[in-house]
């Protein structure tokens, strides 16, 4: 079997302003840093009925002169991006998405535990310089950590950040990730890893990933749930790395754990 994977983040790995001044949680800089994965299983289906509903939606008078809706602005007449997306168009979304067979992983880091690394790093190696690449790279290969051995084959949807081409970088994440598997249990894999740098546009399976991503960011900093609820069903993991009440490697969130706001009560809110 051949697993479709389509890879995108939500929030930034930027902490530092000018002179190293931390602007974490501050506007326009996140306070969390999350990294998703949804598997889907027929990625060519899911891609056709995202076209045909985007071409509904314009073809609907209703919309008709919405700024968004209009090609020259490049938002939702090219590609779903649910920032962007009217909220009556988001429902209808979230709607065709829990109606395909969808599994979602997804890794969480809250910036201020990073900066805590960083600044205790400087102390202990003279010379080191944060990059958001190194937090990206780490989120990966945790978020991979046991996806990676079971099938026969992995294509690996990333969607492009900037105009860097990090495909080497994150195929030698991936091959990192199963090595450490492999040398943990002693499960050697074989299966053949694809990457493939792609924009939301030209992958319908990258536009709902986002979608999954931006209802886990609204519940990290905002503390809104309603969303993060009607997709819980089509989520298997999420893995939030610095939830350390209770265990050092943090605190996993499944169908039989759900991540709510009570699980989050003693956790200090997000902006």
């Amino acid at each position: 079997m051949i697993r479709n994977y389509f890879v995108d983040e939500a929030g930034d790995g930027t902490l530092f302003a000018e002179r190293g001044r931390v602007i974490v949680g501050t506007q326009g800089c996140s306070r969390y840093f999350i990294l998703g994965m949804l598997d889907v299983i027929n990625p060519g289906e899911l891609n056709t009925q995202i076209n045909v509903l985007r071409a509904d939606l314009l073809a609907d008078s209703y919309f008709q002169n919405v700024p968004s809706m209009q090609p020259a602005y490049k938002k939702t007449a090219l590609a779903f991006h649910a920032k962007d997306d009217l909220p009556e168009v988001r429902r209808e979304v979230f709607s065709l998405l829990m109606q395909h067979q969808l599994r979602f992983f997804a890794v969480v880091r809250d910036k201020l535990k990073v900066v805590a690394y960083v600044h205790q790093r400087n102390v202990n190696q003279v010379g080191y310089r944060y990059h958001p690449n190194e937090l990206y790279d780490y989120m990966v290969r945790r978020l991979f950590k046991n996806l990676l051995h079971k099938e026969d084959g992995y294509n690996i949807y990333f969607s492009k950040r900037g105009k860097e081409d990090r495909t080497a970088a994150l195929i030698q994440a991936l091959n990192k990730t199963r090595q450490r598997f492999a040398e943990d249990w002693g499960i050697q894999s074989s299966a053949i890893i694809n990457v493939y740098p792609h924009t939301p546009l030209a992958q319908g399976g990258l536009q709902a990933v986002d979608y999954f991503l931006w209802a886990l960011q609204r519940f990290y900093e905002r503390r809104e749930d309603r969303y993060l609820n009607y997709i819980w069903p089509a989520i298997r993991l999420v893995h939030d790395l610095d939830d350390t009440r209770n265990y050092p490697y943090g605190r996993y969130y499944t169908q039989k754990r759900p991540l709510t706001l009570a699980a989050l009560e003693d956790k200090t809110p997000g902006i």
